[in-house]
């Protein structure tokens, strides 16, 4: 607990100092790359990648099986935090990872 008010007493010393001009703000810059949008071959293929069956890939991305095999199928496309999972497993960083589903 202690840790946590050192690092708030630090920080607000931090921001004092900086207020006064006497130090310097610590500045952090992230880049947020556009959505990439898979078409329905490349969302089968990274799920096949990943040796996910369309009900472990579903529960991953928090649909039903039916929406999977609709976006397999082309008959529909899923939405922008969906294509964010899908760049995370197409990643080639992720290295090998286990995929189990809770009962």
């Amino acid at each position: 607990m202690s840790s946590v008010f050192d690092d708030l007493q630090q920080g607000l010393g931090e921001a004092i100092a900086f207020e006064k001009g006497e130090g310097e703000a610590n500045v952090k810059t992230y880049t947020i790359l556009p959505v990439k949008e898979y078409t329905n071959t490349e969302i089968r293929e990274i799920r096949m990648r990943a040796g996910m069956t369309q009900s472990v890939f579903a529960s991953y991305m928090g649909v039903s099986k039916k929406t999977v095999e609709a976006w397999e199928c082309g008959r529909t496309h899923p939405t922008g935090p969906v294509f964010r999972l899908l760049d995370i497993l197409a990643s080639d960083d992720l290295g090998k990872i286990e995929f189990v589903v809770a009962q």
